[in-house]
């Protein structure tokens, strides 16, 4: 039905009423001028009818409420997230181990050992209660890695033990009823110095049993030394670091090296009087350290007697190989800087490092690598560190120059040559004496005269006599190794060991 035209004329003109008749309409009263809703005013119109419509629409409602909701959401999560990182720095402690520290590889073999091991105290625990249902409790790890072990039996035989450890990732053990969160990383765009990939291991526990860090570091350390007990570590360069090499080898006790009467003594009575007296180095001003140069024939002993006194001393041996493609003066330098606690530098074969050697400027020479001038600056410069000692082998002393051997650099030479009577004797009872050979096998008397009449052939070649190529301790040990419980044997061949010895001289002279 069409509309009636004045009722459309009449709402047209609604919004376009004068204030007279507005004023009318309202009782006669005029609007407020302190700011009250004024119909006949066009902009409050608009307004009124915009967010009338706005309020009306269900969308808008719905996406303020949204919006709002939202806002809210993450003004709480933000919230709760400050709160829990306040709450973890002030309720939890995070200890780091890089990969370049000593005790990285400690903790690692004790994860190994708290994962096999039995649960100690734990197991004598009893009850249900909510500490002994804890203690009794050990999670193990989830993401693991091979760790490949080779042993050596009491035979000799060779025996490989693959144990499973902590990979990479986030563990959860149990240590003295104490949970800790173990968190193994590594970094692949970072190495270490020897060129391995950076590695860290965290280790989360309540700050309230902190104490328990210390412990497990305290027991890792007393795993490791008991793992090296009695036994020497070796170690070797690998980049600007040491890393260890191979598995600690056995103590070799100081008396198994038969030297000349008063080598050993002169030696380890000066490293003992040397190790005693550091305040006296510092109170006069003289820099703590002490070199040694062991020189003589190949085979006589000299490195085998710098394990035995690394032995005696509880010390381990650090090898640095002169000729070793890629080190440099600076490389030297720094690791005889920085050697490991209670360490013992060996340098073997020095004269052979710079037999090489040319004149590039009226400064020094140069070898394959390390410069003569960069091996004295290591040794004794301004650059040099101290609490070390250091030990110098060569075949040839006579080659090597006055620079090296001078006092600060070489401060004791002791020669090492071949055996002497003493040393023969020596070895011949280390071999067959009754504690090594019992008398079921050969009579006490019958060995005293094998070993007179070996004594007799040895002199009789001349080995003994200065001029002739003598007779080294590592001849005689390989003779003795061959025939272990025979020395009737080893007479017979003593014959042909003087008839070469002689033929060397021969072809020497």
């Amino acid at each position: 039905m069409p509309a009636d035209p004045s009722d459309l004329s009449t709402l047209s003109l609604k919004p376009f009423l004068s204030s007279s008749e507005a004023r009318s309409s309202n009782g006669g009263q005029s609007s407020s001028p302190s700011g009250n809703f004024d119909p006949s005013n066009p902009i409050n119109s608009r307004n009124n009818g915009m967010f009338g419509a706005l309020g009306d629409n269900p969308l808008f409602a719905g996406g303020l409420a949204l919006g709002l909701m939202t806002a809210g959401f993450q003004l709480l999560r933000r919230t709760s997230t400050r709160a829990l990182d306040l709450a973890r720095r002030q309720m939890l402690v995070t200890v780091e181990i890089p990969s370049t520290d000593p005790s990285y590889e400690w903790v690692l073999h004790f994860l190994v050992e708290n994962q096999s091991r039995p649960g100690g105290n734990a197991d004598k625990i009893t009850g249900y209660s909510l500490p002994a249902l804890l203690a009794r409790f050990k999670p193990s790890p989830r993401e693991l890695s091979v760790e490949t072990r080779a042993m050596k039996t009491p035979s000799g035989a060779s025996v490989v033990d693959f144990v499973l450890v902590p990979g990479q990732g986030k563990h959860i053990i149990n240590y003295n009823s104490t949970f800790l969160q173990v968190s193994r990383t590594r970094d692949p765009r970072r190495s270490n110095p020897s060129g391995m990939p950076y590695e860290t291991v965290e280790i989360t526990t309540l700050n309230s049993r902190r104490s328990v860090l210390c412990e497990l570091l305290q027991e890792s350390q007393r795993l490791a030394m008991q793992r090296a007990e009695g036994k020497t570590t070796v170690y070797t360069s690998r980049g600007i670091s040491w890393e260890r090499f191979g598995n600690p080898q056995r103590k070799r006790p100081l008396d198994s090296v038969i030297l000349a009467p008063g080598v050993k003594e002169r030696v380890v009575d000066d490293l003992r009087d040397f190790l005693g007296s550091p305040e006296w180095y510092q109170d006069r001003g003289i820099p703590y350290r002490r070199g040694y140069l062991l020189y003589g024939p190949p085979g006589t002993g000299k490195t085998s007697f710098v394990k035995a006194i690394a032995g005696y001393l509880d010390y381990n041996i650090c090898l640095i190989n002169l000729s070793e493609r890629g080190l440099t003066d600076d490389r030297l330098n720094y690791l005889l800087s920085n050697l490991p606690e209670r360490s013992i530098a060996l340098l073997e074969d020095v004269d052979a490092a710079f037999a090489n050697r040319r004149q590039v400027s009226e400064d020094g020479y140069s070898g394959a690598n390390v410069t003569f001038s960069g091996l004295l600056n290591a040794l004794d410069g301004a650059a040099s560190g101290e609490d070390r000692v250091i030990f110098l082998t060569t075949n040839h002393e006579d080659r090597l120059d006055e620079a090296l051997l001078r006092p600060g650099r070489v401060d004791l030479k002791v020669e090492i040559g071949f055996a002497t009577l003493e040393v023969v004797d020596g070895m011949w009872e280390r071999f067959y004496g009754p504690c090594t050979l019992p008398e079921t096998v050969m009579l006490r008397e019958k060995t005293e005269h094998l070993k007179q009449r070996f004594v007799e052939i040895l002199r009789g070649g001349k080995l003994f006599e200065a001029g002739h190529h003598g007779v080294s301790t590592a001849d005689l040990q390989g003779l003795f190794l061959f025939f272990k419980n025979d020395p009737e044997a080893v007479v017979k061949a003593a014959e042909h060991l003087v008839r070469a010895k002689n033929a060397r001289t021969e072809v020497g002279s």
